[in-house]
């Protein structure tokens, strides 16, 4: 198994809590196999989510609330974790123990359904985190652990060596811009991984692309990113932040609105270290942010993406 990914069973104990009763079923072919069982029975049926909001209803149910705390029904579970209540009348069943098994029956073979569509659909993201992350340590060995798999930007380990390499040349001066993504955590809980994934990538591609060919550009984490000009012009710097964060802004898309924050320091004395700089930056860069997020149209162009 891949490095961080966690195990399928401990997954699939754990996401069920992210799965919703219309998420594992068919609510119209579950309503129509309900309506035949009624016809054939007698029998009134009303199925609810976790919640009590009604998914199916068969019969006149008029005036009754489910109560899944106190009056469960019976209860659909699948990895220990409840997605749904069944209830049917009471006068419906009482004393009759042939109804009763049905019931039961009908709750078994829901449960059986609902775990089976549950665990492919689980089995199947799994496998396809599996073959990315393969794809990504394959990249990475065949790159020699320079470039990160996902932005083509160096990875932070190598980072750390170019930087060495800057402060043992003494050349002053040295550019250091810390750049993060505003509001990548947004687009992630909103579209998921695939979509925050290429915000990233097109952030990074508009850092590489505004860059000259003598700047260090690593991605240093999730949405954060470092980059670096060795014997930075007069508000050259400056001025390639001002062009990545045009750039964003003039980006369109349907989904993801990428905004950069940007933070600026200087090494100036060839007895600093680069390293020692990068908090500082950071520091520039939540400043930054602060500015970005708060100007007018900002959280608008943001949910409109």
């Amino acid at each position: 198994m891949a490095f961080g990914l966690v195990p399928l069973e401990k997954r699939l104990k754990e996401n069920i809590k992210n799965y919703s009763l219309d998420q594992i079923f068919d609510i119209g072919e579950l309503s129509e196999y309900l309506e035949a069982i009624s016809a054939v029975s007698n029998l009134s049926f009303l199925l609810v989510d976790r919640h009590g909001e009604k998914a199916v209803s068969i019969g006149n149910f008029v005036g009754f609330k489910p109560d899944v705390v106190n009056a469960p029904g019976a209860k659909i579970r699948v990895y220990n974790r409840t997605i749904g209540h069944l209830y049917t009348k009471e006068s419906e069943v009482a004393g009759d123990r042939k109804k009763l098994q049905l019931v039961t029956n009908i709750v078994r073979q829901l449960t059986r359904q609902a775990e089976q569509t549950y665990a492919n659909e689980e089995r199947g993201i799994y496998a396809d985190e599996l073959e990315k992350r393969l794809e990504k340590e394959q990249y990475q060995v065949k790159h020699g652990e320079k470039e990160d798999a996902l932005t083509g930007t160096l990875n932070s380990t190598y980072f750390d060596n170019r930087m060495k390499a800057v402060d043992s040349s003494e050349m002053v001066p040295v550019a250091v811009i810390c750049a993060n993504i505003n509001d990548w955590k947004y687009i992630n809980d909103r579209f998921g991984d695939e979509e925050s994934d290429r915000l990233i990538r097109t952030v990074a591609k508009i850092l590489k692309q505004e860059a000259a060919d003598t700047y260090i550009i690593a991605r240093c984490g999730g949405d954060l990113f470092y980059v670096l000009i060795p014997g930075a012009g007069e508000e050259e710097a400056e001025d390639y932040c001002r062009r990545v964060q045009d750039a964003c802004h003039a980006f369109e898309d349907e989904k993801i609105a990428p905004s950069v924050a940007c933070g600026i320091v200087y090494k100036t004395n060839v007895e600093q270290r680069l390293a020692d700089l990068l908090p500082d930056a950071e520091y520039e860069m939540f400043s930054d942010k602060f500015r970005l997020k708060n100007m007018p149209g900002y959280r608008q162009r943001l949910e409109k993406a």
